[in-house]
């Protein structure tokens, strides 16, 4: 998936742009210069084209301040990551030293520049725009990140500007991709060396030992796929290093290139708010999931523990807790190969084609029997389901007020079909549509 970052110096409306871009307000926004300190990471879709957007904090040189020095460094990564820059500047100010300093920045890079002359909300400021072509940026448009004025046109242009979706390489393009994600030091790298029988990742007790994301080729026990171990994802006040931020970013578009991913997690700390924020991050790319305790020999045990640990990881993973845990000592070599049968399991699941009739045979009874809710005194009649062309699985509901159907009765809907159909670690997408 392609990446674009939007750049410029601060507070002229880059987090204001990623909200409209992503469509939630996942960046603080505030009058107040300097307020992103971290990277904010979304996804936005423009006629047909799903790419990834970075939101940067404002970048100042020359600057005392230790955040701004930090923030400078990781918006030159992020430039050197992107395949598109987004870079803003603000009409009422007009070109500023920073600006200069930054589009010489971007021309260096080589990367397709779109520059965004942001706050331009009225008619008259339309003049102040015209100045910013002096910087050189043929692509140059005129908008209001906070209204959404002209940013129709903004994308169209970023879009065309996207390379081509990349196909893997011939030999391997068909295989299962299953990505090792997970904390830092929680045994993905010595999870991949136990898997594959060899010393082919360096493990060590230094959190973050592994800077970039290492895709191997497994074929062994009647098991074929590309086996990817990546970085540790800590939270963004931890990553202080501009290598380790280098990682993170490879780490995340491992996870949206994967089918399957297994998440690690330490038995001996639980499901923390960071194992958390990656298993959303997982669910929001909708990819399959097999959730691994390791380090199980350290905790102590009673003829319950099992059980219970089970029963509160499903809790906290709720709604979309119909997942596999295995419980594993990597350094002991214990039920390794349960991690194996559980990710081939679920991506058996995630690929599989469930056959119309066999949809409606099965489901169209049971939502006659507990049909949607009335709205309004009107009566939704589903008619029809049929699985949608998509790499995971999703689903059409055809009635004749589509619109009438809420979540409780959609999440109803997506446990009958995992009650009757094997989804088990697979994220489902239901749709409902005018028949």
């Amino acid at each position: 998936m392609s990446l674009v970052a939007i750049v410029g110096r601060p507070n002229v409306g880059k987090s204001t742009l990623f909200n409209r871009l992503v469509g939630m307000r996942q960046a603080i926004v505030d009058d107040t210069s300097g307020v992103t300190r971290d990277r904010h990471y979304g996804r936005c879709e423009w006629c047909g084209r799903e790419f990834s957007v970075v939101d940067t904090g404002g970048y100042a040189s020359n600057s005392d301040d230790v955040f701004e020095s930090a923030i400078r460094s990781q918006v030159e990564i992020a430039i050197e990551e992107a395949d598109a820059i987004l870079f803003m500047v603000e009409a009422a100010t007009g070109i500023t030293d920073y600006d200069e300093q930054i589009a010489r920045l971007l021309r260096r890079s080589g990367k397709p520049v779109v520059l965004c002359v942001n706050k331009v909300d009225s008619g008259e400021k339309m003049y102040d725009a015209y100045q910013f072509y002096a910087l050189g940026f043929e692509q140059t448009f005129a908008v209001s990140a906070a209204s959404g004025s002209g940013t129709g046109d903004l994308l169209d242009a970023v879009v065309a500007l996207l390379p081509e979706e990349k196909e893997e390489g011939d030999e391997h393009k068909d295989l299962p991709r299953i990505t090792i994600v997970g904390k830092p030091n929680v045994g993905k790298s010595s999870l991949t060396n136990a898997l594959l029988g060899e010393q082919r990742n360096i493990v060590t007790p230094v959190a973050g030992t592994t800077r970039d994301s290492i895709e191997t080729y497994y074929n062994k026990f009647g098991f074929e796929f590309m086996l990817v171990d990546t970085a540790g994802i800590r939270r963004k006040t931890k990553v202080h290093e501009d290598l380790e931020f280098y990682s993170v970013m490879r780490s995340i578009r491992a996870i949206e290139h994967s089918d399957i991913c297994i998440l690690m997690i330490d038995a001996t700390t639980g499901l923390e708010a960071q194992d958390m924020n990656i298993f959303n991050l997982i669910q929001k790319n909708r990819k399959g999931c097999v959730l691994v305790v390791n380090k199980w020999d350290l905790f102590v045990k009673d003829s319950n523990t099992l059980k219970e640990y089970s029963e509160s990881l499903r809790a906290k993973l709720a709604p979309f807790n119909d997942i596999p845990i295995v419980f594993t000592s990597v350094l002991k070599m214990q039920r390794i190969q349960d991690v194996l049968n559980a990710a081939t399991e679920v991506y058996s699941n995630y690929s599989q084609k469930i056959p119309t009739a066999r949809l409606n045979e099965l489901m169209l009874p049971i939502i006659e029997e507990t049909p949607p809710p009335a709205w309004k005194g009107k009566y939704v009649k589903v008619k029809y389901i049929t699985q949608l062309p998509t790499r995971f699985p999703a689903f059409a509901f055809f009635c004749n007020l589509p619109q009438y159907i809420k979540e409780p009765y959609k999440r109803f809907l997506e446990n009958q079909l995992r009650k009757n159909f094997n989804l088990t670690g697979c994220p489902v997408q239901i749709y409902c549509r005018q028949k």
